[in-house]
């Protein structure tokens, strides 16, 4: 088997929990959790749930905290965190208009679980450099 080909989703059976189906994870892009997934692991949404931790912010806020992202793309990773329930947004009738953006309660539990994520990249950062320098080394034909 070639480095990087997956086998059949029935290679993983047995090796979990009782509870854990490795086929809820469908590949087909129609698949609903597939879609949630695709969202909350997007890069922008990642960094928006992280910045609405305990505060609500502005859409300029946002954009100048998050460096890369374009007015439009944080628009639209806005909308769609606001569409699955995971963003709040108020708009307040004020000239010029005013609109805040805040974690909603099940956004905040999403946020538990990037932080658990960012906590375990921080523990094994050394790990993965270490893995990639190696794999880097044996690719190209270079020693460590």
């Amino acid at each position: 088997m070639e480095d990087g080909t997956l086998r059949s989703l029935s290679y993983c059976e047995g090796t979990m929990d009782d509870d854990y189906d490795v086929r809820q994870w469908d590949t087909r892009e129609d698949c609903e959790v597939r879609q949630i997934l695709d969202r909350i692991a997007d890069k922008w949404s990642l960094l928006v749930i992280a910045l609405l931790d305990c505060q609500s912010l502005r859409f300029t806020q946002l954009r100048r905290e998050i460096d890369g992202v374009s007015q439009r793309m944080l628009s639209v990773t806005l909308r769609q965190l606001e569409r699955d329930g995971l963003v709040s947004r108020t708009v307040y009738p004020v000239v010029p208009p005013r609109v805040d953006y805040a974690l909603t309660p099940l956004g905040r539990t999403l946020h538990q679980t990037i932080k658990s994520l960012v906590t375990w990249t921080e523990q094994h950062q050394g790990e993965i450099a270490a893995a990639r320098a190696t794999y880097d080394a044996r690719v190209h034909g270079l020693t460590p």
